[in-house]
């Protein structure tokens, strides 16, 4: 169980999620109606595409999916560590997040799904970064296991079982997020298009220099309070 729940992982982690949650909407809000966050629906679509002999969809399918595996892999060389903790190297994680989700608008908004791609690797980017907190898996852009978490948590509640306060609020707050920008994107959207992901690129990329700049002018006090 958590011995403390530090507010920057619970607004960080929400931040975050909402961030997904914008990039998410526009995905199926585009042309293509594609979820850019998650890989459940994608892999499934894969599948279709093998099973229809769709050529042209198993391409587009494989190459989404790899893009978010290199993402994923980027991200777990840059930080170099599974665990959530103060001290790593988020900050250059953000940054390139921020680049890949600016430079997918262009392609997006005329057509070319090279753009789908960066935005996915910059999904895969985040959602790599911070994997576990305290022993509770961690996931800002998907939450299918969040939200079995919350269900497994409710029925020990219902059978007089203990159950982690702080953990519970930290999932619910993914969740909540997630949604909140899910509906921000859809009003982003609407307004702006494709340029809607200007405002998550715009967070992220602030979000990860101002914590490089931390890190930088304070590393005493950050690695001092790495461990969680």
């Amino acid at each position: 169980m958590f011995a403390r729940l530090p507010r920057w992982v619970l607004g960080g982690g929400a931040l975050l999620a909402f961030v997904a949650g914008i990039v998410n909407a526009c995905g199926f809000l585009g042309v293509q109606h594609q979820g850019i966050t998650h890989l459940t629906g994608t892999t499934t679509l894969l599948g279709i595409a093998f099973g229809e002999r769709d050529a042209a969809g198993i391409v587009h399918f494989t190459a989404l999916i790899g893009a978010f595996m290199a993402g994923c892999v980027a991200s777990g060389a840059i930080v170099q560590d599974s665990t959530l903790r103060l001290g790593r190297r988020y900050g250059v994680v953000l940054v390139i997040e921020g680049a890949l989700l600016a430079l997918a608008v262009p392609l997006l908004a005329r057509g070319d799904v090279a753009g789908d791609y960066l935005a996915s690797a910059a999904c895969g980017l985040q959602n790599a970064m911070a994997s576990t907190y305290s022993g509770a898996v961690l996931r800002t852009t998907h939450f299918s296991g969040t939200l079995t978490d919350l269900g497994i948590f409710i029925g020990h509640r219902l059978r007089g079982l203990p159950v982690d306060a702080r953990r519970v609020r930290l999932l619910l707050a993914l969740v909540l997020a997630f949604l909140g920008g899910a509906v921000a994107g859809t009003g982003l959207f609407a307004y702006l298009g494709y340029a809607a992901l200007y405002v998550p690129a715009a967070v992220t990329a602030t979000i990860g220099f101002a914590y490089g700049i931390y890190r930088h002018l304070r590393p005493h006090r950050v690695d001092a309070g790495a461990g969680g």
